[in-house]
């Protein structure tokens, strides 16, 4: 099986090889706090469902995002198993752990929005802060880019979660607006930032 190998230092990414397809799977050495972890990036497997779950059963990954507590491992099976249309959805790996999971959604059906594509994240509680966001958004962009040609990536992040904002920040997206009572969480109506990365224009 292909790899590629990501070599990533103080948040930096580096490529070892820039034009190997991701066929496969992906390796990213990220180093936070003077400690590097290896991550393993690929595409999520109907089989992956109590894993992707259990991401979910965190307080804080719930809080990241619109997903409700105590979620279903069913729900998540028929999610994998039978994904949307232009949906690829990728997995952070440390050895058999499932610590970290993306979605890439694209438009292949809305002819006027083939050049955009969505990314929701979220990242185990335990795993937070050490590197598995920065592989998936790594991996993301990079899809987006090299494979799939988007030219518009968009997100929304809720305004008080600052780690993901500055993660956001540092892959090229701006905040576009913001999006008041975003969301119900926790009691009360939160805001979110709509953030976009715009890719540049190949040099011809």
């Amino acid at each position: 099986m292909e790899r590629r190998v990501l070599n990533v230092r103080n948040r930096k990414i580096r490529y070892s090889d820039a034009r190997v397809a991701p066929t496969g799977m992906r390796e990213a050495a990220v180093k936070t706090n003077n400690e590097s972890t290896k991550f393993v990036i690929r595409r999520a497997e109907p089989n992956d469902y109590e894993s992707v779950s259990q991401i979910f059963t965190g307080p804080q990954a719930v809080r990241g995002t619109l997903q409700l507590p105590f979620p279903s491992a069913e729900l998540w099976r028929k999610r994998l198993a039978e994904p949307a249309e232009g949906l690829f959805s990728l997995l952070a790996c440390v050895g058999d752990e499932v610590v970290g999971q993306l979605g890439l959604h694209t438009f292949p059906t809305a002819p006027r929005r083939r050049h955009a594509a969505q990314i929701g994240m979220a990242v185990r509680d335990d795993w937070q802060g050490k590197g598995a966001g920065t592989a998936l958004m790594q991996a993301a962009v990079d899809m987006a880019d090299r494979w799939l040609n988007i030219s518009r990536l968009e997100l929304e992040v809720y305004t008080d979660n600052e780690p993901a904002v500055r993660l956001y920040r540092k892959f090229g997206f701006v905040i576009e607006g913001t999006l008041v009572q975003f969301a119900y969480r926790d009691g009360q109506y939160v805001n979110a930032y709509a953030m976009a990365r715009l890719r540049e224009a190949p040099r011809v």
